[in-house]
């Protein structure tokens, strides 16, 4: 087999803890870890969020029908989700999709999500990260206005420079 995918034989075995020799042509991310450290990368996630473990035990979970556009396809099958958290009483309905396991996973995301905020209040991370995005809306927001204003005032200057009456040779 590995006559036919050379590249078979370059893959990391964790199982059996292959050590490649470091070289400057493989990148760190290819590099294997030492023995004993987590196999967990976070591939392709900018920010990983320290939330909540939801334990099944704790929550109650139904599905029901859908509403909103989409005439039959929604109206006819069972694939919203309603999580209930039993311990504090929250309540999530997501009929984000029409598939049923894309919104379970979601309906769990969102539920990890307010039970975040009700444990941490005002310092659960996804409240910052709102408040930094509001902020960051507001700065850009700020620096267009200051544009405008520059550019309104630059045309005035122009505007007052070009009449006849203004002969400052």
């Amino acid at each position: 087999m590995s006559r036919f995918f050379p590249f078979i034989s370059c893959v990391y075995s964790v199982s059996s803890r292959v050590l490649w020799r470091r070289s400057p042509s493989i990148s760190p991310l290819l590099s294997p870890l030492p023995p004993g450290l987590p196999c967990v990368l976070a591939a392709g996630k900018k920010d990983v969020m320290d939330l909540p473990v939801l334990n099944e035990d704790e929550l109650e979970e139904h599905f029901v029908r859908g509403s909103g556009p989409g005439g039959q396809a929604t109206n006819k099958t069972s694939n919203c989700v309603v999580l209930k958290h039993i311990p504090t009483g929250i309540v999530v309905k997501c009929h984000q999709t029409r598939s049923v396991d894309i919104n379970r996973k979601r309906a769990r995301d969102i539920m990890r999500e307010k039970l975040d905020v009700l444990y941490k209040g005002e310092l659960s991370e996804v409240l910052v990260k709102k408040k930094e995005s509001e902020l960051r809306k507001q700065e850009k927001r700020r620096k267009a206005n200051d544009n405008l204003e520059r550019k309104r005032l630059f045309k005035e200057a122009l505007a007052a420079d070009s009449k006849p009456g203004n002969d400052t040779v």
